[in-house]
């Protein structure tokens, strides 16, 4: 079964909530495709017809609801998470669901994870890589992180769209193309080096677009580990095989190879990042993996077998 463990819906009444709950950047979410009426639905499904994906993974990220209020980001998180809940009901056999928690409200955040997290179809959580701009790192999340592992979850990983609070990236216009992948290179240089992948070894954490710069940078990271990273419990190259990442890379095979060569292709899962990927688009999500000269054995994991496991489906 092939899973695209990537992919998107935004429901115009949810963002018309965030908007009018202050959120200013909905309108990256907007007239995309991926809308859950019934026509955005089956042109969706007819895409994935075409590029042989049986099943899309979906989730809300980036817009998660991280509002300031509690309150209000609570009931965001409910909105969405039922959503997605019913659209799973509804269509079984084209979508699984990464629920959203309303972080950095912690308790809240504990609340929506029982609510919510043994839904049929719901296989996971989705997370920014920064809750509110706070590091996932943060002792204050340590509550979550706990009942995450003792509940074995999927934590799947989307930038939050920050730019890492730098205004060389905001400032110039950068944000995705080149603030994205940085913020997924630094949450798992944060979760390799604070020492979280052997803490909590029961999640199973899912990085976006190859972990960004992650395949390039292990060697560096293993060479200058000593002196920034000295309580670092397993050499970053170790610990970075103990996570999975999805192969939204904008059909580079040139970062496909490398991704295999850094992680593993048993750490490599389908991904699209659907409706930015749409049309022939979303149909070379696909076929540059098939096309790359990966072992046989290799891209059936990639495209359909590693999934399974990492979702625990078999």
């Amino acid at each position: 079964m092939r899973i695209d463990t990537h992919a998107h819906v935004y429901p115009s009444d949810y963002l018309d909530f965030l908007a009018d709950s202050g959120v200013t950047t909905t309108g990256g979410q907007r007239g995309l495709g991926a809308d859950d009426t019934d026509k955005e639905l089956e042109a969706r499904f007819s895409l994935m017809e075409r590029a042989g994906v049986d099943r899309q993974v979906i989730s809300a990220s980036p817009v998660t609801g991280a509002l300031p209020d509690p309150d209000q980001a609570a009931a965001a998180a409910r909105m969405i998470n039922d959503r997605y809940v019913d659209l799973v009901d509804r269509h079984p056999d084209r979508f699984l669901a990464f629920v959203v928690l309303p972080l950095p409200h912690v308790d809240a955040a504990l609340a929506e994870l029982d609510r919510v997290l043994d839904a049929p179809g719901v296989v996971g959580v989705a997370l920014t890589t920064s809750a509110a701009g706070r590091a996932l790192t943060d002792p204050a999340f340590a509550p979550v992180w706990q009942e995450l592992d003792r509940r074995g979850t999927v934590m799947y990983l989307h930038p939050a769209g920050d730019g890492v609070a730098s205004p060389q990236i905001i400032d110039h216009h950068l944000t995705w193309m080149v603030g994205a992948p940085v913020e997924d290179t630094v949450v798992a240089a944060q979760l390799i080096t604070r020492g979280f992948v052997t803490r909590y070894p029961h999640v199973r954490i899912l990085n976006s677009h190859f972990g960004g710069a992650l395949p390039m940078l292990l060697e560096r990271w293993d060479n200058l580990a000593h002196f920034e990273a000295p309580d670092a419990p397993l050499p970053p190259s170790q610990a970075a095989r103990l996570m999975w990442y999805d192969t939204v890379a904008h059909s580079s095979q040139a970062a496909l190879r490398a991704a295999v060569q850094a992680v593993g292709a048993d750490r490599l899962v389908l991904g699209s990042d659907f409706p930015y990927q749409g049309g022939e688009h979303y149909l070379d999500t696909v076929a540059y993996i098939e096309r790359a000269g990966l072992d046989a054995a290799d891209t059936q994991g990639i495209l359909a077998g590693n999934a399974e496991a990492l979702l625990r489906l078999a």
